[in-house]
C-alpha cells in the first residue's frame, strides 16, 4: 500500500484509514501485507504543524496494489499542480484507488473518478462535480475498486469498510472491536 501524504493534508485524514486497515498485519488477514509513507518531499507538515518523515519521494505509484490519499485544505491547490497530479497518475494501474475527504480531488485531477460515482467532504461536493459522473452525499462510496469517504472522520469507517471488502466482516469487526470504536456497520448493513 502506498498511503500518499502531502503539506497541508489533515492528519485525522490519514492516520483514521491507516489505523484500521494496517490492523490486518497482527491479525495476518492479509499475506505480506506491507505499505510505504510516500510524498513529494522529504518530510511533510500536516494542517496544524505535525511534520512527518516520507519514506519514499516520488515513488512510481504503479508497483502498489493500494493507493490512499487523505484530504486537506491543501488539494484545492494540488489539484491544479501539474507535477503533483502527473505523479499521481503513475497509480493508474494500481489495483485500489482510495481518498478521504477532498482527496477525491486529487484522484479526480489524475482522471480516476472519470464516469465513476464518488464522494468527498461535504463542504466540496461543488468541486467534486467536474471530475466524476456522480457526487454522493454518503459516508462512503464505492464504484469498482475506486473507494471514497466524506468529511475527515470518515477515515475511520472507510479504513474498516476496506478492511471488510479486502477481507471479510469478522476481520474487520475483529478491528473495531479492538480499536474500541462502536460506530461502524458493515458494508451489508450500509446496503454497500
Amino acid at each position: 500500500m502506498a498511503f500518499v501524504l502531502f503539506d497541508g493534508m489533515t492528519t485525522l485524514d490519514f492516520v483514521g484509514f491507516y489505523d484500521a486497515i494496517t490492523r490486518m498485519n497482527p491479525l495476518k488477514a492479509v499475506e505480506n501485507l506491507t505499505w510505504d509513507f510516500c510524498g513529494n518531499e522529504e518530510q511533510v507538515t500536516d494542517d496544524r504543524g505535525l511534520t512527518m518523515k516520507i519514506g519514499r519521494v516520488l515513488p512510481d505509484l504503479s508497483g502498489y496494489d493500494l493507493v490512499f490519499i487523505p484530504g486537506g485544505m491543501a488539494t484545492r491547490q494540488l489539484q491544479n499542480d501539474a507535477d503533483f497530479i502527473s505523479w499521481i497518475r503513475t497509480a493508474q494501474d494500481v489495483e485500489y484507488k482510495v481518498s478521504v475527504c477532498t482527496g477525491a480531488l486529487l484522484l479526480g485531477a489524475a482522471g480516476f473518478l472519470e464516469g465513476r460515482r464518488a464522494t468527498t467532504n461535504p463542504s466540496a461536493y461543488e468541486l467534486l462535480e467536474p471530475y466524476c459522473a456522480e457526487v454522493v452525499k454518503e459516508r462512503l462510496v464505492r464504484d469498482g475498486n475506486v473507494f471514497t469517504g466524506g468529511g475527515v472522520s470518515t477515515a475511520i469507517d472507510l479504513g474498516l469498510y476496506v478492511v471488510e471488502e479486502l477481507t471479510s466482516s469478522e476481520v474487520a469487526r475483529e478491528i473495531q472491536r479492538r480499536m474500541d470504536y462502536p460506530y461502524y456497520r458493515t458494508a451489508s448493513s450500509l446496503g454497500k
